[in-house]
């Protein structure tokens, strides 16, 4: 073994002894508890399929019935937690660059009538392929991305989102937040490649650069096909040869209309690029190009002249996908106004690294039993959702450390190669190695519980998915409404 290499693994040996150290001074009530759930996360095999099922994990030294006692009495410093996060090393970018993505992950929770806070919450291919709303407790997560073919991501945060809840201010808030503690972090210095958001569609892109323009940040995301852009407000000179009879010079120029290719005009940049997945990828670049903005929806409050928000518009058409499915073009918008070639392949090639986060939401969900336990409070679902993402963080921070046992029918992987659940399958191993802080569980004796034969007289309380109406107020169901009957008139 090279020098450089035990340097390495000294080097995130210290890494992964510091995060529990930290990790463990973030549980302020009940630490003891938390902390060997959230080894129990690390270290179990297989998936988690209920939350009782980790009290069977020899890291896990109390008994079953504490399990959910943490979680609702629990309490966490996020505060803390989230600066931890970000002082970890961050995937890069070749140059330096740290890119951010950002979605949203449901909790679903359909039949909970007893839990509160609960909205509707967006959700595809539940029952051939439709669009649902389900009721549950959506999440926003930002997470860094890496370079190249992987399935690793760098969780930094996330916010649960409560009913009626304006999504895009909720991220451009969970956005700015993020940034900062970066540059406490010294994760970004002045003179450091601005770090780059990727959103998906129904953020309104424009919008987020328009908040976060005193940034240090350049914002990527998806627009529908059908949408509209304008060209820059003419010159004078051009616009006196126009109109020689003179008239008031329009704010906007002409428009450009996604669908179509006649208002499009000459290309700023034009990048073909050959792929394995998708063929020949071909991208088009339009600068200075930016919406027409108008007093309503997230407008409507707005004080002073409606803001110009230029940027810079790409299509991407690629030759064909590995589903099959139909190949239609992706329309991005981003917030810089002069692209170059560089520039446009860095851009989509940074959205499509965005589905990476998918892969963090099915560990979470499929292995780590994120949505599991059936918990009452959000409170509590919150404490669950931080843990979740404690013990991942750990295991991207041991990638070099654990011990790859691989099946007899899987590959040799190099440490960087490996996927987060072959990671954990080693994490046992290192875990004896780094010891935990938690002490250890003083002898006791369960209450007395409920009487045999008593019922509960405490019925919990029932409340109704949270939506907003038109008006801007909080839906609520009255109290006469029953399925399938009507409200009495009166009078």
């Amino acid at each position: 073994m090279s020098l450089v290499h035990q340097g390495v693994l000294r080097d995130a040996f210290a890494e992964v002894s510091h995060f529990r150290s930290e990790l463990y001074a973030c549980l302020t009530a009940r630490g003891d508890a938390l902390f060997e759930l959230c080894d129990a996360l690390l270290c179990t095999d297989g998936p988690v399929r209920t939350l009782v099922d980790l009290a069977l994990a020899p890291e896990h030294r109390r008994g079953h019935g504490a399990l959910y006692g943490r979680l609702n009495q629990g309490r966490i410093d996020v505060a803390r937690l989230r600066r931890a996060l970000a002082g970890v090393p961050l995937p890069r970018a070749a140059d330096g660059q740290l890119v951010l993505a950002v979605d949203v992950s449901p909790w679903l929770r359909p039949d909970a009538n007893t839990c509160a806070d609960r909205a509707f919450c967006h959700t595809f291919g539940r029952g051939e392929g439709k669009h649902q709303m389900v009721p549950g407790w959506p999440y926003s997560v930002v997470a860094a991305l890496e370079t190249g073919r992987t399935s690793w991501t760098a969780v930094l945060d996330a916010v649960r989102l409560g009913p009626g809840a304006d999504v895009a201010a909720v991220t451009t808030v969970q956005i700015r937040e993020v940034v900062e503690r970066l540059v406490a972090a010294d994760q970004w210095r002045p003179g450091d490649p601005e770090v780059l958001v990727v959103l998906d569609a129904g953020y309104g892109t424009p919008r987020v650069a328009h908040l976060l323009g005193d940034l240090p940040v350049e914002i990527l995301g998806r627009l529908r096909s059908d949408r509209v852009m304008r060209r820059p407000m003419p010159s004078r000179e051009e616009f006196h040869l126009a109109n020689p009879k003179g008239g008031r010079p329009p704010k906007h120029g002409a428009e450009f209309v996604f669908g179509d290719p006649t208002t499009w005009g000459i290309e700023q940049a034009v990048t073909v690029t050959n792929t394995r997945l998708y063929g020949k990828a071909t991208a088009q670049a339009w600068g200075r190009l930016h919406p027409r903005l108008t007093r309503r929806a997230a407008w409507i409050d707005y004080d002073g002249p409606m803001p110009i928000i230029e940027g810079t518009v790409i299509r991407l058409v690629v030759e064909k996908l590995p589903s099959g499915g139909v190949n239609k073009p992706v329309w991005l918008w981003w917030s810089g106004t002069e692209a170059t070639a560089a520039d446009i392949d860095r851009c989509w090639q940074s959205f499509l690294r965005r589905f990476d986060i998918e892969h963090t939401f099915r560990l979470f969900k499929q292995t780590l039993g994120w949505t599991k336990p059936r918990l009452r409070s959000s409170e509590a679902a919150d404490r669950r959702t931080w843990l979740v993402i404690a013990a991942y963080a750990q295991f991207r921070l041991a990638r070099p450390l654990a011990t790859d046992l691989r099946r007899p029918w899987e590959k040799p992987a190099e440490p960087n190669k490996r996927t987060p659940a072959r990671v954990r399958r080693g994490f046992r191993n290192l875990h004896a190695k780094t010891g935990s802080p938690a002490g250890a569980p003083k002898p006791s004796r369960p209450g007395p519980g409920r009487p045999p034969g008593s019922k509960n007289r405490h019925r919990a309380a029932r409340h109704n998915v949270g939506r907003v109406l038109a008006v801007g107020e909080a839906y609520s169901r009255p109290a006469h409404h029953k399925v399938g009957t009507k409200p009495r008139r009166t009078g």
